[in-house]
């Protein structure tokens, strides 16, 4: 509405000062024309036409004025008359005064002015019709999506329909069903979880408890009970290393509301190579770092990141055989920066989910949470993890996509 407003008093004083120019166009040509030839000068369609020779009264009434100006312009408006008079210097002591009756174009004016404010009023009224109207009409369908998502189950997720949205709200139909499977994935995850951890907890506490009724049954010889409590401590130890990973779960769901920070991601990861290289060579094996580019300035949350490039690490050296090389590999391609550990184990199985929860291959123990736990942190950090073998030679290949921002 102001835009409106503006551009209508704009183009009412552009209208206003053409009709009066062309007045003012034609006093001056008819003062000109009597410049050139005053003998034939013909004054006609002019109210008045006078030469006035400028004595003691004209001189302090209109020639003081005047004399710091070669021609200017007067306009007089009483109540039913409108005049235009143009005065111009003739010579050193006298001036010619041009003066033309501009009611007509006034009252054109005047018109335009009346015609300008009528249509600025309907066009008000029209656009505040039509918002009402289109914030009514572009309800509907949020209404519509609110109605599905209150009456949406938590207990039972699914996508909503959004077949009969408008096409302007399909993106928006869309992001929220993908929101609605990240949920359900998430709830999912978490079944599989506590499912897991009750698994994982109460085998230990069975077999413990079968081998000491076993034992109870009869006297038995020291090294019976010497046996069973070794198994027993042995049992506990992966039952400690369980409750830690799923403490570790606790942390990492608290990290992920850790403020960004911003810092150089290769300085930070050669950071970490080093500590990583101390824990290589006391098994045996080595640490080579291949980062590209030279310097990269991101926000991201570190422990997040720490977590999973130490995932990567560890996996690689446990599974890795003596006098190897864990290579970890970056490089930055468009807006998409990608870490990689690469070593030279056995490798993968490939048709399998490594990123499940209390999933175990191979022969080094440990809880099945590793990998899980940094899958959790790389959707956290807006990226992807993934594990793959390497095509060169056997041993696997982790890494970590993240994005960008440019």
């Amino acid at each position: 509405m102001m835009l409106i407003v503006v551009i209508s008093v704009m183009l009412y004083h552009y209208i206003r000062v053409t009709v009066f120019q062309s007045v003012v166009n034609e006093l001056t040509y008819q003062a000109e024309a009597y410049k050139k030839d005053p003998q034939n000068f013909n004054p006609s369609n002019l109210k008045t036409f006078t030469i006035e020779i400028p004595n003691k009264t004209l001189a302090t009434i209109e020639t003081g004025e005047a004399k710091e100006k070669e021609t200017y312009v007067v306009m007089h408006k009483s109540k039913n008359q409108s005049t235009t008079i143009l005065t111009t210097r003739l010579n050193d002591d006298s001036y010619l005064s041009l003066e033309k009756e501009t009611t007509l174009q006034n009252q054109i004016v005047e018109e335009i002015f009346i015609d300008i404010i009528i249509v600025n009023v309907t066009a008000i009224l029209f656009v505040l019709f039509y918002a009402l109207f289109l914030s009514r009409m572009l309800l509907i369908p949020i209404k519509i999506l609110s109605s599905k998502l209150t009456n949406l189950d938590e207990k039972f997720l699914h996508e909503i329909d959004i077949k009969s949205l408008p096409d302007e709200f399909l993106p928006l139909g869309h992001s929220i069903n993908r929101l609605i499977s990240r949920i359900q994935t998430f709830v999912l995850y978490q079944k599989e979880l506590f499912v897991g951890v009750a698994h994982e907890l109460k085998t230990p506490l069975a077999v413990m408890k079968t081998k000491n009724e076993v034992t109870l049954l009869k006297p038995r010889e020291c090294e019976k009970y010497i046996e069973a409590l070794k198994s027993n401590n042995e049992a506990i130890n992966g039952m400690n290393a369980m409750i830690s990973s799923i403490l570790e779960i606790g942390r990492q769901e608290g990290a992920q509301f850790e403020e960004p920070v911003s810092i150089d991601i290769i300085g930070f990861l050669k950071k970490l190579a080093k500590n990583y290289d101390v824990l290589a060579k006391s098994d045996e094996k080595n640490i080579e770092l291949n980062l590209e580019p030279e310097i990269l300035n991101i926000k991201i949350q570190t422990s997040l990141l720490t977590h999973i490039v130490q995932n990567f690490v560890q996996n690689a050296i446990k599974f890795s055989p003596k006098n190897s090389t864990i290579i970890i590999n970056s490089r930055l391609l468009k807006n998409k920066f990608t870490i990689e550990v690469i070593d030279e184990g056995i490798g993968i199985d490939e048709s399998k989910d490594l990123f499940a929860p209390f999933k175990r291959y191979g022969d080094k123990g440990g809880a099945g949470l590793g990998l899980f736990l940094a899958k959790g942190a790389a959707q956290a950090l807006g990226g992807e993890v993934d594990i793959k073998n390497r095509n060169d030679r056997s041993g696997a290949v982790a890494s970590l996509v993240l994005n960008i921002k440019g």
